[in-house]
């Protein structure tokens, strides 16, 4: 994979990997456009690493088929709290999150992502569209 994300720069719906500094590497989704960020994991029975919806602050779990965890980030993508949710939840907005990652519950604890943790979004040339 070759460009990493930084703070200055504006995503784009794609794909890529989110790097987890002293943890894992996981196959990512990014959601960028209000289209893919209203989608989100809705309508899924499972997803294969996570989905990042940026920018965002909040989610829902509304019309979801399984828990999910829900890791806040700010703009340095340092993660700010992690939460499992249920289906059929409303999580209120975070102060200073402006990104949302997604996974399958119980995903980040098996990647090391916690409250604290920096993490990375590799994005290649032909991955972004």
């Amino acid at each position: 994979m070759g460009r990493g994300w930084g703070g200055g720069r504006r995503m784009r719906d794609g794909r890529g990997e989110l790097v987890v500094h002293g943890g894992a590497t996981v196959p990512l989704e990014i959601a960028a456009s209000y289209r893919a960020r209203t989608r989100g994991l809705l309508g899924r029975d499972a997803v294969e690493g996570a989905l990042l919806l940026s920018p965002a602050n909040s989610v829902h779990t509304f019309r979801m088929r399984m828990p999910i965890d829900v890791a806040y980030l700010d703009r340095g993508l340092v993660v700010l709290a992690v939460r499992t949710m249920p289906p059929w939840r409303l999580g209120l907005p975070r102060l200073r999150a402006r990104h949302v990652l997604e996974a399958e519950a119980g995903g980040m604890a098996g990647w090391g992502v916690r409250a604290g943790v920096r993490v990375e979004v590799r994005t290649g040339p032909g991955d972004v569209r």
